[in-house]
């Protein structure tokens, strides 16, 4: 399991680079995509290879039935056998007949194969027809189908299946709405700064009829049974019914994978998705806004996906049913990297995209437990996932090796462009999108912890990428002041360079990941506080950011020098350091770590023009005040006394 075992250093990847294209207000930045300027699928199929010379023959290329005749085809369709649209099934979801109708129905199918009887013939109100089930297949079996029915997949050099998601190549976190009764109305976050938009039970079910209806309507669909959370005792059970073997090989690589005799005992699931992303929503229903609408319900334990086959979806739609589900056992959700020391110290890593999350808890002398959701119980630490969904644009062996080498056999590459004929990726081409992703197993990760559970952690770590430069490289946090960052969510982004402005933009994301949480965000705060405090971990807030001015005037802080901060925080040495509290902020600073020059540990220092720094100290901490007058209205405790503590943490000027 250990990475080194030779002990030899392994080259430290950079951390990512700083955003510079400017968003759009909303509540998510991570990775929500712009629609692809392309007006038909071969516009689009035409941006995902790179024409090579000589020019690979494109006369051979062909559609989702193009090896079919239409006779043959619509044969096929007829032979294939479903009753999943009776008025009752409608009520209960389909009901589906496992095999490939591109198969002989004599040839046996494989024994790990869950069998699922045929139900009984009966008239469907809507004139359809049974539908063929490909239920759990293995990754081999799924690149067949992906190869033969489905336009755009391709297997790459590195034996990567390359696959494209259509016009979406991100999250629609305006699509998204959650049902609203009698329950939700109480428990869930809703208004200003929430990413929870209601819809009533009514049109729930009228988007859930078009979407089994159009699962139904096809000749077979995917449908995966697997779990969440690593810990036995709380794991959830999800089924996903999808009609892309793209989808489905995403999720088996996502979520965590059932052995063959859980399988035979899997039961009821708690929580299903119907994803017919490839079919649109009705724009005319109530609600909807577009063609696209994914849909929680979490009474009836259920999502509906339409308008969009952005694979994304389906993962966080099922983080967000964790947010909701975990608290009600008294088990934090998070969105976070989680990694391990080999004594058994536990880090939790916050940050949004860009403040070096993923690169600085990816660490070859500590095990990887998981780079993105994970529970905290009183178990310990468990990861939510069976996989990795990292982002590729700028991917090189060089920067990110682990990454780079787990894109083999089974790993799904979203919008990628690669060479027509070597079929080698390039990781630097953003035709189709920016927002290019690659999923595989945790186990792809030489160093990952399987599995992937660990005990309670030590230190809770936020990062923040400070473009205004005048957050410290590291801070000690109290009780109070990790609840009002955590709340926070702070980053800075670097605006557009319109008429030579360049002007950082401060982006706030609650619990650093607003866009997936179901609950007020003091909730997931008072439940951190409340676990570190019991088990002892200690907050620090760690600026991955600028120094010596803003972006534009200043530097990034070095990346050896974080590392050498985050190494003194895993070996508990900068716990004993000297402190010094800042002005503002309040923060309590080193005055010296190892290999790090001591002068840069107070901002104020390295900045030429104090006033400068003063004032845009200032602008910042007015930025934090703004962002959190959000949550002052909110109390937590009987005598509201943990709220006024948190607003106390925060900055004071």
């Amino acid at each position: 399991m250990a990475a080194n075992a030779n002990g030899v250093p392994t080259p430290r990847s950079p951390l990512a680079r700083i955003q510079t294209q400017k968003k759009q207000n909303g509540i998510c930045h991570d990775d929500s995509g712009k629609p692809v300027k392309a007006q038909t699928i071969d516009e689009l199929h035409s941006l995902q290879k790179k024409r090579s010379a000589p020019t690979t023959p494109l006369e051979g290329a062909q559609g989702a039935f193009a090896s079919l005749s239409e006779e043959e085809r619509q044969r096929q369709q007829l032979q294939s056998i479903s009753a999943s649209l009776a008025s009752l099934t409608r009520e209960t979801g389909p009901k589906l007949v496992k095999g490939d109708p591109a198969k002989t129905q004599a040839v046996a199918r494989v024994a790990h194969h869950h069998h699922v009887e045929a139900p009984t013939i009966s008239v469907s109100d809507s004139s359809l027809k049974f539908t063929h089930v490909l239920y759990n297949l293995s990754p081999a079996e799924l690149y067949e189908q992906a190869i033969k029915y489905e336009k755009g997949s391709f297997i790459t050099a590195t034996g990567a299946l390359a696959t494209l998601s259509g016009a979406k190549t991100g999250r629609s976190p305006r699509d998204k709405r959650v049902v609203i009764d009698d329950s939700t109305q109480d428990e869930l976050w809703w208004g200003k700064g929430s990413p929870n938009i209601e819809m009533d039970e009514h049109t729930f079910m009228v988007n859930r009829e078009r979407a089994v209806d159009y699962l139904n309507s096809l000749d077979k669909v995917f449908v995966n049974d697997q779990f969440l959370n690593w810990d036995p005792q709380n794991r959830i059970k999800v089924r996903i019914v999808s009609a892309r073997a793209y989808h489905s090989l995403f999720m088996h690589n996502m979520c965590i994978r059932p052995t063959p005799e859980e399988l035979e005992n899997f039961g009821t699931p708690d929580f299903t998705i119907y994803n017919a992303g490839q079919f649109p929503c009705n724009r005319y229903t109530h609600y909807m806004t577009s063609s696209t609408s994914i849909d929680l319900n979490l009474a009836r334990r259920e999502m509906v996906i339409l308008g969009t086959q952005y694979a994304g979806e389906m993962k966080k739609g099922l983080f967000s049913v964790m947010h909701y589900l975990m608290p009600k056992r008294q088990i934090l959700s998070l969105h976070s990297g989680c990694n391990m020391g080999k004594d058994g110290d536990v880090a939790l890593f916050f940050g949004l995209s860009g403040t070096g999350k993923t690169t600085l808890s990816t660490d070859h002398n500590r095990y990887l437990i998981g780079d993105d959701e994970h529970c905290w119980s009183d178990n310990g630490v468990s990861n939510i996932e069976g996989g990795c969904y990292a982002k590729c644009i700028g991917l090189s062996r060089e920067k990110e090796p682990d990454i780079w080498n787990a894109i083999k056999f089974g790993t799904v590459l979203e919008n990628v462009v690669f060479d027509e004929h070597s079929r080698e990726v390039d990781y630097e081409e953003k035709s189709v999108t920016e927002n290019t992703r690659a999923a595989y197993p945790i186990e792809y990760i030489p160093n990952a912890k399987i599995p992937c559970v660990g005990p309670h952690p030590k230190n809770v770590i936020l990062l923040a990428c400070d473009a205004f430069g005048v957050l410290p490289p590291v801070s000690k946090l109290s009780l109070a002041q990790t609840m009002y960052h955590f709340i926070s969510g702070y980053t800075a982004l670097v605006a557009g360079t319109e008429d030579g402005i360049k002007e950082p933009t401060a982006t706030f994301s609650a619990c650093f990941g607003a866009a997936f949480i179901m609950l007020h965000p003091t909730k997931y705060a008072a439940m951190l506080a409340e676990k570190m405090q019991k088990h002892g971990a200690t907050g620090w807030l760690v600026n991955t950011g600028w120094s010596g001015g803003s972006y534009g005037y200043g530097s990034r802080i070095k990346l050896p020098y974080t590392r050498k901060i985050i190494d003194a925080i895993h070996s508990g040495s900068l716990m004993n350091a000297t402190y010094q509290k800042t002005d503002v902020f309040g923060l309590e600073i080193p005055t010296e770590i190892e290999g790090v020059p001591s002068q840069i540990l107070r901002p104020e220092n390295t900045w030429g023009d104090k006033k400068a720094y003063k004032d845009t100290l200032l602008k910042l901490a007015g930025l934090f005040k703004k962002n959190f007058e959000t949550f002052t209205n909110y109390k937590i405790g009987k005598d509201n006394k943990l709220t006024e503590d948190i607003l106390a943490a925060g900055p004071n000027f």
